[in-house]
C-alpha cells in the first residue's frame, strides 16, 4: 500500500506542479497579448499621423536632373 500511496503522492504533485505552470503561461500570454494592443495602437496612431503629413505636404515634387548635370 505505501508504494500505491507513494506514486498518488507524485502523481499529485506533478499534477499541481503543471497546474501552476499553466498558470504562469497564461498570465505571461495575457501580457504578451496586452503588448501586441499596445503596440497597434501605436502603430495605428502613427500610420495616422503619416497620412495627414503626407495630405498637408500636397504633390510630390517633380522628379528632375539637378542642374550641374
Amino acid at each position: 500500500m505505501a508504494e500505491a500511496d507513494d506514486r498518488i503522492t507524485r502523481l499529485e504533485e506533478t499534477v499541481a506542479h503543471q497546474g501552476r505552470i499553466i498558470d504562469e503561461l497564461s498570465d505571461q500570454l495575457t501580457e504578451q497579448w496586452r503588448v501586441v494592443e499596445q503596440t497597434r495602437a501605436k502603430l495605428d496612431r502613427l500610420t495616422e499621423r503619416f497620412m495627414a503629413i503626407e495630405e498637408q505636404s500636397g504633390e510630390a515634387p517633380p522628379n528632375t536632373r539637378p542642374p550641374h548635370y
